[in-house]
């Protein structure tokens, strides 16, 4: 072939082990690509033959590995970047030492700073009472303090805060939310679900500045972490719709930062989208619009998740429906008058029937699919309610880390059957996709795809939790390629290395389908390409 003046130049990769994903074990000698697409995969001589006057670069992998692009199919990308920025405390096993970590920030800011920190988890605590506003005051009467629990359905604020935000016991609390009591009444700080939306609503408006430094640092980290792109949901939560989008933008394009951004749009601000002539699948250059995200329950953690029948550990509750069903049905009409799909949160097995109600009644327009985030508690009826319907099941196996065991003394071990069954789901013909949920979780595909594969805690025993659900390497890595592409409707540009699909790869040291288990915690990326364009490598 001869090289055109004009076309444009391309490069050879080879000389690493190159899976396609296409099917297991399936790998080619080399990759030629060309204007961030993948030209044409095969032998490294025939290619070199093939494209020899096209060939602009050579660049040899030195025996790592080569996948197609990794994608998280589910997470909050300003959140990481806020986590990133802020007090973690993620991993702390007690209560004294989230106090004491909140009395050291505390003493860093100047009175009537904010002081907000993430990822508290009592469930990991030795003595899991809760923290609550009066402890809160003994830190500080101040500085207004916002403690944020893992799952980021439930906060709790000292008393500053209340002040500031003008609540108190004559709050009305908001349908599908909970604002807890002390005994005489008042306030005790905690507040869940659409509650707590209403306390983060009424913070004070963050600054583009603030937002694009989240922004930045998050779309960083995931490059180190080998993602080529991410589906976030985002556009509810920052001063709104535009300012957020806007965040985006200047970081994607004027910062050059490129990272493959699915935007899950809130139905909270999906009119402000739709009214910005945006439309579902429209793009921006690196930045998509997805479906309409809905949240049907609240999470396991908090007891807001709802379940078929109450909480084993608490017969008092059953969770909570963050609409009731004729308000689900409404909302996912709304997005098919708006011929949107639907990204819905459902965690507890009731929360998932009602969404199938939904979806029953108001199927999408040919060619979409709906996306149920989560689906961990599940019957075997909804399984095979979900198999006849245009759905995909958006997973996250790393929660089998953080959740077991007391999620199976939560919901009770006699209802375990069929919760975080990944295994059965893929045998029974369903479609899923991988993410983290991060910041709730860690970002690092590797150890969802570790999770997938081990579902075994990182700091126990080594009891394995659901044996029978364990998924082989390659199911695990397919869902965070072929899944996450499926999931977006983006399978013929993404999600394997094929003639026709971008040139978005991920580089390994480790090969992960011939290491032992445990070495996939200790694999890392040592290449990020996007579009042919290499964003990160060491």
């Amino acid at each position: 072939m001869n090289f055109l003046e004009g076309e444009e130049m391309g490069t050879l990769w080879f000389g690493g082990s190159i899976y396609t994903m296409e099917k297991e074990n399936a790998t080619v000698e080399a990759v030629f690509t060309e204007d961030g697409r993948i030209i044409d995969t095969g032998s490294l001589r025939l290619l070199s033959t093939a494209y020899e006057n096209r060939i602009q670069e050579k660049i040899d992998l030195h025996g790592k590995t080569m996948l197609p692009g990794l994608v998280d199919s589910h997470m909050h990308l300003i959140g990481h970047g806020e986590k990133l920025m802020r007090l973690n405390l993620a991993g702390m096993k007690s209560r004294e030492a989230v106090l004491e970590a909140l009395r050291v920030q505390t003493d860093q800011f100047s009175a009537g700073e904010w002081i907000i920190a993430e990822g508290w988890n009592e469930n990991e605590w030795v003595d899991s009472e809760l923290i609550l506003a009066d402890e809160l005051d003994e830190i500080s009467s101040e500085h207004p303090i916002l403690i944020k629990r893992v799952c980021r359905h439930a906060a709790v604020i000292n008393s500053k805060a209340m002040e500031m935000l003008g609540l108190d016991e004559h709050m009305v609390v908001p349908a599908g939310g909970v604002a807890g009591r002390s005994k005489n009444g008042g306030l005790n700080g905690l507040f869940k679900d659409a509650a707590m939306d209403a306390v983060l609503k009424a913070l004070p408006p963050v600054t583009n500045e603030y937002l694009n430094k989240a922004l930045t640092l998050a779309v960083k980290d995931c490059h180190r972490l080998g993602l080529v792109g991410v589906h976030t949901e985002d556009l509810n939560y920052y001063s709104g719709f535009h300012p957020t989008y806007k965040a985006f933008l200047d970081v994607m394009e004027e910062k050059g930062l490129t990272l493959k951004c699915h935007l899950l749009v809130h139905h909270g601000v999906v009119d402000e989208m739709y009214a910005g002539g945006h439309r579902f699948k429209s793009r921006n250059g690196s930045i998509e619009f997805g479906p309409m995200k809905i949240f049907a329950d609240g999470s396991l953690g908090g007891r807001t998740a709802l379940l078929g029948q109450p909480y084993a550990d608490d017969p008092e509750t059953n969770g909570v429906a963050i609409h009731p069903l004729t308000e689900l049905k409404s909302l996912v009409a709304k997005a098919r008058s708006l011929r949107m799909p639907v990204a819905v949160h459902a965690i507890g097995d009731l929360a998932f029937e009602y969404l199938l109600d939904a979806i029953e009644e108001h199927p999408p327009k040919e060619g979409q699919r709906d996306r149920l985030i989560h689906a961990q508690i599940l019957r075997r009826d909804l399984i095979d309610r979900a198999k006849r319907l245009p759905v995909v099941l958006d997973i996250q196996p790393v929660f089998v880390t953080s959740d077991f065991p007391w999620v199976m003394d939560r919901v009770g071990r006699e209802n375990m059957t069929y919760n975080y069954a990944w295994k059965t789901l893929l045998d029974e013909g369903l479609k899923c996709a991988g993410g983290s949920d991060a910041p709730i979780e860690e970002l690092n595909p590797l150890l969802g795809i570790y999770a997938a594969a081990v579902r075994k805690k990182l700091d126990e025993d080594g009891t394995v939790y659901g044996e029978s659900e364990r998924l082989s390497v390659y199911e695990a890595i397919s869902l965070f390629t072929k899944g996450s592409a499926y999931a977006a409707i983006n399978e013929g540009e993404t999600g394997t290395i094929a003639p026709g699909k971008c040139a978005d790869f991920t580089v390994l040291d480790q090969d992960p389908f011939r290491v032992n288990h445990e070495a996939l915690l200790h694999t890392k990326a040592v290449m990020t390409v996007i579009n042919g364009e290499t964003v990160f490598e060491i």
